[in-house]
């Protein structure tokens, strides 16, 4: 499962950021209602995600079950993602997730049973953490691309 995980993550990688520079800007800044976030913000969403959940993923392999928990409101309202350009959110969602696809392809199989914290009741692993993560991604990116991924990967989103 995780090898599966790992290489639809893979692909995610090489083949969003062309797709998401193709939406044109006044796209990804129009909010669909003023509580709701703009494809730029969900964007940012996901920058905040790959950030708090890479502290998961590194800090569970030498603490033991760290807690780690975020806000993701007031991430998304205090990173004033509707603000900054476009291109920059996408170049930097690139490069953070290519930085997590290294360690996830660096990291000992020992290490995904190791278990982290994230505000539940249940520890999780941080094998479940990337698989989570993957699947919470594939979610968010489908909101802002539509099919468009979909038919790219030939794979349900």
């Amino acid at each position: 499962m995780i090898q599966h995980t790992i290489e639809r993550f893979a692909y995610l990688c090489r083949a969003v950021p062309t797709l998401l520079y193709d939406i044109p800007a006044t796209d990804f800044d129009s909010k669909p209602a003023e509580e709701k976030w703009s494809k730029k913000e969900i964007l940012g969403h996901l920058i905040d995600s790959a950030t708090n959940n890479h502290h998961r993923f590194i800090r569970a392999q030498f603490e033991n079950v760290p807690q780690i928990t975020y806000d993701q409101n007031s991430w998304n309202k205090f990173n004033y993602y509707q603000q900054i350009d476009v291109s920059q959110l996408i170049q930097f969602w690139t490069f953070y997730n290519l930085q997590l696809l290294k360690l996830f392809t660096l990291m000992p199989l020992s290490s995904l049973k190791k278990e982290c914290n994230t505000g539940g009741s249940e520890n999780v692993t941080i094998e479940w953490l990337i698989i989570d993560y993957v699947s919470h991604l594939e979610h968010h990116l489908a909101q802002i691309l539509g099919t468009g991924i979909e038919k790219n990967a030939g794979k349900k989103l």
